[in-house]
């Protein structure tokens, strides 16, 4: 959603103009003054009112003013466009459809009959039984469009834009792989080939154990024909670093629309 990407780059920008105005901080006082004369340059040190020629000895000191005197424009340059940004945030509320198809009321299983995948096949696929990942049942505590109780907010948004987009999946659904049995996030069909994918969503990516366990969880994949990038989608996130729901729907619509 533009909203999102809006607010992302406001925020981004923020952050950008922070660190700038910390590095100014630290540069030396004073205004560099650049004289050109035939092939060579001059350089001079103002502080306003007179000017002091800088030396080749002093070339350390110019490029600091240098330095200076670029991030001073590229702040100014920063901060129009971060005012253009907040305004466009002050005037434009997030999106309400989305809102409620991500926050638990009644509107929900009411709306989901305009979701449901186009083929009539994959629309019986998706909704017969299936063996479910039987483990950690008290971690399932968020609730989805299509009704599922999956394990966080990021796996929230995956289901809804799934379903948003008339793709049908199946959650945490059992795939034996050789003599291991794996519950891929999302099991999902092609709309139009009914051609298999999986989606696995890797959210603890700054715990060291976890980080072994997903790379283990891959390479089985791999060694089984299943090819990250191809009939693998794999996103990931840190604490620091959420899930982005435009990557989520930049996936979605490379591989299936």
């Amino acid at each position: 959603m533009l909203h999102d990407r809006i607010k992302k780059e406001y925020d981004s920008l923020t952050n950008r103009i922070r660190s700038i105005q910390k590095e100014l901080e630290t540069l030396p006082p004073g205004k560099l003054i650049c004289c050109q004369q035939k092939n060579t340059s001059k350089w001079y040190l103002s502080d306003g009112h007179h000017k002091i020629y800088l030396k080749k000895a002093n070339r350390p000191l110019a490029e600091q003013l240098a330095r200076k005197k670029y991030l001073s424009l590229l702040l100014q340059d920063l901060k129009q466009e971060q005012t253009a940004l907040a305004f466009y945030l002050r005037h434009h509320s997030s999106p309400k459809s989305e809102h409620l198809l991500m926050s638990p009321s009644g509107f929900q299983p009411l709306l989901l009959p305009h979701f449901q995948p186009l083929s009539h096949e994959l629309n019986l696929w998706m909704n017969s039984p299936y063996d479910k990942n039987p483990n950690y049942h008290e971690n399932l505590i968020y609730k989805g469009i299509t009704n599922n109780f999956l394990r966080s907010k990021s796996e929230v948004m995956i289901d809804m834009m799934l379903r948003t987009h008339h793709i049908p999946f199946r959650y945490e659904c059992a795939l034996q792989l050789g003599n291991s049995l794996l519950y891929p996030d999302f099991t999902i069909r092609h709309p139009q080939t009914g051609a298999y994918y999986y989606w696995e969503h890797f959210g603890l990516m700054d715990v060291p154990s976890y980080i072994e366990n997903t790379t283990s969880k891959l390479n089985l994949y791999a060694s089984h024909g299943i090819t990250p990038g191809i009939q693998l989608i794999t996103t990931y996130e840190t604490k620091n670093q959420p899930l982005d729901p435009e990557l989520v729907e930049k996936y979605i619509e490379y591989h299936f629309l």
